[in-house]
């Protein structure tokens, strides 16, 4: 299981899911350009010291990601998505991908998906914000295929 930004806008919610991919144990996949630098200071501060324990690829555009061999399907999330996260079937080599937040992918990386998922929402609510979305959708991915972390246990009083 990957995480996968594809050029993200805002530097705290890119951080948040540095923070959330190093949490979980997830390689975390990130194609630029960014529409920030990544080094940041919000951005270490969204991912605090999470971001020295993860396991970042940066990719230098769609094509250079593409380039690369890449095992597993690529999951995107899109408000463009027929089917529900919650009906899907995940895979223990699954990519799952959040677009942009001010724009989500474009038909290019939108066409080369081989699943379009969308979270359910009651109306007139259109989408979530980028990083909870790849949480509520990591979380279930990880329990389907019981990849999990699993807790330390507390210490004895």
């Amino acid at each position: 299981m990957r995480l996968v930004l594809f050029e993200p806008d805002i530097p705290q919610n890119a951080g948040t899911l540095m923070r959330l991919a190093a949490g979980l144990g997830v390689p975390l996949d990130l194609i630029e350009p960014c529409g920030f630098v990544l080094d940041d200071r919000k951005l270490r501060r969204a991912g605090m010291d999470y971001i020295d324990q993860l396991a970042l690829v940066r990719h230098s555009s769609w094509a250079a990601y593409r380039a690369l061999p890449q095992g597993g399907r690529l999951v995107l999330l899109t408000t463009r998505g027929a089917v529900p996260y919650t009906e899907f079937a995940f895979a223990p080599d699954d990519r799952i991908m959040v677009g942009r937040e001010s724009a989500g992918v474009p038909d290019e990386v939108h066409a080369a998906a081989d699943a379009r998922l969308v979270i359910p929402l009651m109306p007139p609510a259109r989408s979530l914000n980028v990083a909870l979305s790849a949480a509520m959708v990591l979380g279930e991915a990880l329990r389907q295929t019981a990849a999990l972390p699993r807790p330390s246990p507390l210490p004895s009083p």
